[in-house]
């Protein structure tokens, strides 16, 4: 992923705030077989003290494809928008020569995927997702061996991700004028489509933080 200077994270806190702010879907990537092209798989995760937790489907090809090559990438994207050039054009020019952008936040995960197919494991892995995605606890007992979860464990795989990098990038246009990036963020608003509001909500965010630009 190509990082202006402008575009980095601020720091490791901006991105982990940002994916602990309900970003947890997203798209694992890994290397295909010979002769094949990559596989892409699109899931929900759980971060985890430096590791990423997915579970998926036993029948899912990308089984083989991590066997083959357990070095993976993990993508997650969000409140992205789409700015028309005539929101970008320089003062003095026509607005129909600015140049149309897109902005968005992403963060990406080079990780050593690790299967996990012990059941009391997968039980373990299922849990600490439960924990998230249902803290109230409106579930029943995730065991081994006792149903509901214990008769479907065996149709699923765990996978554990220990991450080994990871990059952020925040593309909201940071290096141009305090002026533009307010104009813009209140079109954004006033546009409301789409990711259109959390996405001003992220130039806002990075306009207090940085201010005016300096390279």
């Amino acid at each position: 992923m190509f990082i202006h200077p402008w575009d980095a994270a601020l720091d490791e806190n901006e991105w982990q705030n940002w994916l602990a702010d309900g970003h947890d879907f997203g798209q694992l990537s890994v290397n295909g077989l010979p002769g094949q092209a990559p596989v892409v798989v699109p899931t929900h995760f759980v971060a985890d003290d430096g590791r990423l937790l997915v579970h998926l489907a036993r029948p899912n090809p990308v089984w083989k494809a991590i066997e083959h090559d357990p070095d993976v990438t993990f993508s997650v994207i969000g409140d992205y928008a789409f700015i028309p050039g005539t929101w970008r054009a320089k003062p003095g020019v026509p607005a129909t020569d600015g140049v149309p952008t897109s902005y968005y936040a992403a963060v990406q995960f080079t990780c050593r995927a690790h299967v996990v197919d012990d059941p009391e494991a997968k039980a373990e892995l299922l849990r600490r997702q439960l924990a998230h995605f249902q803290p109230d606890g409106d579930h029943a007992a995730v065991e081994a061996d006792r149903p509901p979860y214990g008769r479907m464990l065996s149709g699923i795989r765990g996978l554990r991700l220990d991450v080994t990098a990871a990059v952020a990038k925040f593309k909201y246009d940071d290096q141009k004028p305090v002026e533009h990036r307010t104009s813009v963020a209140d079109r954004l608003t006033a546009r409301g489509d789409g990711l259109d509001v959390p996405a001003a909500r992220q130039q806002r965010r990075r306009l207090d933080r940085i201010g005016p630009w300096t390279s």
